[in-house]
């Protein structure tokens, strides 16, 4: 079910994912700030819509202003242990990882899910993008099912 809220122009394209932050502090007083805060802080989006001929806004977080979009929530790619890698089953994230050179910490560490949160699993994608584990988990890279706003 997708909402209709406002983002900056620069990031208003179709496929773009997000994950909303909640307020800025530049948003007090803003005329607008009804429209562009009602998403979940916390939860990845995806813009499946830019309305054509609505008008840019003045926003003081967007410097280009802002525009009107239509988003949904988005499934999160992520690394799970590969014992509970099953789609349709429930799990949790292996934990916190500091490698962020790794190739896989974006989805051992993803934008929009908490490590204490269970997710249904969507789809397997299969191997995670690095060759060995730092931590020595055994992880498989899966889509959970977006957060329910």
């Amino acid at each position: 079910m997708s909402e209709v809220t406002l983002i900056g122009t620069r990031l208003a394209e179709v496929g773009r994912e997000f994950v909303f932050r909640g307020e800025s502090s530049a948003c007090d007083g803003c005329p607008y700030r009804s429209q562009c805060l009602d998403l979940s802080p916390g939860t990845r989006y995806r813009i499946t819509d830019v309305r054509e001929n609505a008008q840019t806004l003045d926003c003081a977080v967007h410097d280009g202003g802002v525009r009107a979009v239509e988003v949904e929530p988005a499934p999160i790619p992520a690394n799970v242990p590969s014992k509970v890698a099953y789609a349709g089953s429930k799990a949790t994230l292996a934990g916190a990882c500091p490698y962020t050179d790794c190739p896989s910490h974006a989805y051992c560490v993803p934008d929009g899910a908490d490590f204490e949160a269970e997710y249904r699993i969507d789809e397997v994608l299969g191997d995670p993008p690095h060759d060995y584990c730092m931590l020595e988990r055994d992880l498989t890279l899966v889509e959970l099912a977006p957060r329910e706003p």
